[in-house]
């Protein structure tokens, strides 16, 4: 089943995207920055600002994804 039916896969591509896009922008800033009017580039700089504003909040949800796919 793809991750677009299966509601647990989704935020779990969604959770990955964002802390990717976040990692890849602390690593490569111009890069993402210098693209980010790209319709390639610019959803993972939207993910990565995601990622840098609420951070506490998505690793709190990474932690929780984790033991859901640990226990289940």
């Amino acid at each position: 089943m793809t991750a677009l039916f299966n509601f647990q896969s989704l935020l779990l591509v969604i959770l990955l995207t964002i802390c990717t896009s976040t990692y890849a922008h602390y690593v490569f800033p111009g890069i993402m920055d210098r693209n980010k009017d790209n319709y390639l580039v610019g959803p993972f700089w939207k993910c990565a600002r995601v990622g840098e504003r609420l951070s506490p909040y998505v690793s709190v949800a990474c932690v929780i994804m984790a033991a859901v796919e640990f226990l289940g």
